[in-house]
């Protein structure tokens, strides 16, 4: 495993993260399993865990806290989020800062997130949805600095919506976030823009996630595939949806190195970008996280593959089925 320094923080965290929203509320979650996977993850050397109070409403950072426990002369970097006081996903202009942040809502969700993970310290509290609309409002930056000075976080983040990396560029701007989560990938190369130089001048660390398009960058989902009601996957792969990002995915496949699969391909893309500190594939089986963890080896693409991939940058913007 190949280490990063993490923006202004200088932690070293593994360049491989992890991602736990699958250990809740996915179909076919199961605590067992989540658990033979994390150990196996902190084997390979990872040591960053990405979870949130919204992941089973606090199930998945119990997990973590378990995690953390059984492996006591590591150190893990813990990563949640507040969710919105309103419970919608994503943040949209007409919600007001106080449906959404207000400082006592901070307070007690950090601490229903220190309960889980029975720790009394959090290495990176993050907004799980943010608008930029709220970026001038005192009440959460003072959070912040209340949170930070009583030690029950380290650092403070932002995890920005689907598909609107400069949605929080003003918040970054106020000094007062330290880190940064956000889809990058073979598609979603916009952060590359305005998101990531920004990032790089205010040494704020960067955490990539969705770095296989749910799923479609894995070159396992199909025009056929489909996902129980209860997965969240159901509402959003809708067939307008599921088509057209089939239909990227499979322009992939005559780039695919020999003796690669996408999948590799679409982590050792991210991996080619200083910017990221860390990127956070969801690893439910054991098989993926030792196929994830092998990509942090050093070793980069041809020029000539990074090239070709660029060009299948795909932007799109929100809509009512994006979340």
């Amino acid at each position: 495993m190949r280490y990063r320094k993490f923006g202004r923080t200088g932690w070293q965290v593994s360049e491989i993260g992890y991602g736990m929203w699958g250990m809740a509320g996915w179909t076919a979650s199961d605590d067992a399993q989540s658990a033979t996977s994390l150990d196996l993850a902190v084997e390979k050397g990872v040591t960053f865990f990405d979870t949130a109070w919204g992941y089973g409403e606090g199930h998945s950072e119990k997990l973590l806290g378990d995690l953390v426990r059984r492996h006591p002369s590591k150190k893990l970097y813990t990563a949640s989020k507040i969710p919105p006081k309103n419970f919608k996903w994503p943040a949209k202009p007409e919600y007001s800062y106080e449906q959404s942040y207000p400082i006592a809502h901070i307070m007690e969700y950090t601490e229903k997130t220190l309960k889980n993970l029975r720790l009394e310290q959090l290495d990176l509290m993050q907004f799980h949805t943010w608008d930029d609309g709220w970026s001038n409002r005192d009440e959460w930056q003072r959070a912040i600095e209340d949170l930070k000075t009583s030690g029950k976080i380290a650092a403070m983040g932002i995890s920005m919506n689907r598909w609107e990396p400069e949605n929080g560029i003003e918040a970054l701007k106020t000094g007062k976030i330290d880190a940064v989560q956000v889809i990058y990938n073979i598609f979603d190369q916009a952060p590359e823009d305005v998101l990531f130089p920004l990032c790089d001048d205010l040494n704020i660390g960067v955490i990539a996630r969705v770095p296989f398009d749910e799923g479609t960058l894995t070159g396992n989902i199909t025009k056929e595939t489909t996902f129980p009601e209860e997965d969240w996957r159901s509402t959003y792969f809708v067939p307008e949806n599921l088509n057209s990002s089939v239909a990227h995915a499979d322009a992939l496949r005559p780039l695919i190195p020999e003796g690669m699969d996408m999948a590799e391909m679409a982590l050792r893309f991210i991996l080619e970008n200083d910017s990221v500190g860390t990127v956070i594939p969801g690893m439910r089986k054991q098989r993926n996280v030792l196929a994830n963890t092998a990509t942090s080896d050093g070793i980069d693409l041809s020029p000539g593959l990074v090239r070709e991939l660029k060009k299948h940058r795909w932007d799109r913007t929100p809509t009512a089925w994006s979340q």
